[in-house]
């Protein structure tokens, strides 16, 4: 510790916020991130911070109608890092927020590595520090031996659930006398046109044919200790949604709803959309395919989509185990380890589900640590915020004896009154947020002076 005032392990998204935050905060960070020093895991791509993996989406950025927008508002008010790149790195998608991941993931690095209190060490932990403060934020891709030494701390075996990456498509090899661009009903985002999505559109026959495909196609086999480990609902290989019955797909990630075909000017039967995946618009991503397919069984099949034909693939889709701690029982409302609490957890191993969710328990396990460092005592976010609601679904809101991954949703949130308008709910969700945010935000500006 005679070199810094607090140890962070694992440069994802949590633990990149955390560090920044803390940094900013004034105190000495060690960032120990093993990516780039002795092992990593097949799902890393490079040795960068802030790796995304699994997508280049951090979701809908509707501050005013979703959850996962009002969720990026408040990170912003609160000077996420993560949403400073996002930002600066955005692409056009709709609505959502999408960004080029090399550029993103290459900001966060240099911002951290320049910063005068952050020391980032290439390095893998095999053991929880018997000392603290320290905040693990290791994600879903914790090494084996640290996975361990968790287990042995919290006496009690971690959960886990699969989490597939979908494909990235050349941009040139996609047939465009076939595909068109256009966003669902035409709907414009902060950046983009309206026809930010290449769509691939197929008939009644081509879509059955296509599930049916995925349906007999060769895929991953699991180890004899993954046989039994659950997926997570809201990253579903498209062909475990397959298999739940031949109409799912089309109701869902291949829907042709609000997507006019202008060569036929109707809405297709099913469709595959495409969206772009970094800055140059080389790279395209099948959204909502992921999968684990075996590769020669991937290349094969998705080319029998219209207009991906000649697809020629930058990235292949694929599986990873993630695991999670069971977060309401293990830990306290401030994210400490019960049984030491000279650690916090935070980002995806808490049991929090995505880039913008991990980020944000990353940034208040770090402003909770930040109050400890200076002798002062921060209470949590009120629950009527998109932070808040998240974090108390962790740390006590959720059944323990049945806790799964969770996406910041309004169904975390306390209650409206009665009165309130079921058109309504969802702004009234919002601007309830903005006001407590606001109070809290000042209690914390006192907590800091």
């Amino acid at each position: 510790m005679a070199d810094h005032d607090i140890h962070i392990i694992g440069g994802g998204l949590a633990g990149s916020e955390a560090a920044w935050q803390l940094a900013e905060a004034g105190f000495r960070v060690r960032l120990s991130e093993m990516r780039g020093g002795a092992g990593t895991t097949p799902a890393h791509q490079g040795d960068a911070l802030a790796e995304m993996v699994c997508s280049n989406s951090f979701r809908s950025d509707d501050g005013d109608s979703n959850a996962v927008g009002l969720l990026h508002r408040e990170m912003r008010a609160l000077g996420s890092l993560i949403m400073r790149q996002a930002d600066a790195t955005k692409l056009p998608a709709g609505s959502a927020l999408a960004v080029d991941r090399d550029l993103f993931a290459g900001g966060v690095t240099r911002a951290l590595s320049e910063h005068p209190n952050v020391s980032v060490v290439r390095e893998r932990i095999d053991a929880l520090p018997s000392a603290g403060p320290v905040i693990v934020a290791t994600g879903p891709l914790t090494a084996e031996g640290l996975a361990a030494s968790i287990g042995a701390a919290t006496g009690k075996d971690s959960l886990a659930f699969f989490d597939a990456i979908a494909p990235i498509v050349y941009r040139d090899t996609i047939d465009m006398d076939v595909a068109w661009m256009a966003s669902r009903w035409d709907k414009v985002g902060p950046i983009g046109d309206g026809k930010d999505y290449i769509n691939c559109p197929l008939d009644k026959d081509q879509y059955y044919a296509f599930v049916q495909g995925l349906v007999d196609g060769e895929k991953t086999g699991f180890k004899e200790w993954e046989t039994d480990t659950p997926y997570f609902e809201g990253c579903m290989p498209i062909e475990v949604m397959a298999e739940r019955g031949p109409d799912t797909l089309r109701f869902g990630p291949m829907k042709g709803v609000g997507l006019d075909n202008p060569r036929t000017g109707r809405w297709p039967w099913a469709v595959v959309q495409l969206r772009q995946d970094n800055a140059l618009g080389t790279l395209w991503n099948m959204v909502g395919f992921q999968t684990k397919l075996k590769h020669a069984e991937q290349v094969r099949l998705f080319r029998t989509i219209p207009g991906l034909e000649k697809a020629e693939f930058a990235r292949l889709g694929g599986l990873h185990r993630n695991s999670f701690i069971r977060s309401p029982e293990l830990l306290d409302g401030q994210l400490r380890l019960k049984t030491a609490p000279h650690i916090r957890f935070a980002g995806q191993i808490t049991g929090c589900e995505g880039y913008v969710e991990s980020a944000a328990i990353g940034l208040i396990a770090a402003r909770f640590a930040a109050a400890e460092l200076a002798g002062r005592s921060l209470p949590p976010p009120p629950s009527e915020t998109a932070l808040g609601a998240l974090l108390g679904h962790i740390t006590g809101g959720a059944d323990a004896a049945s806790y799964q991954p969770m996406n910041v949703n309004f169904g975390l949130f306390p209650p409206l009154p009665d009165d309130v308008r079921k058109k309504d709910r969802k702004l009234g969700y919002t601007r309830r947020a903005g006001g407590a945010l606001a109070e809290w935000m000042k209690l914390a500006d006192g907590v800091a002076a």
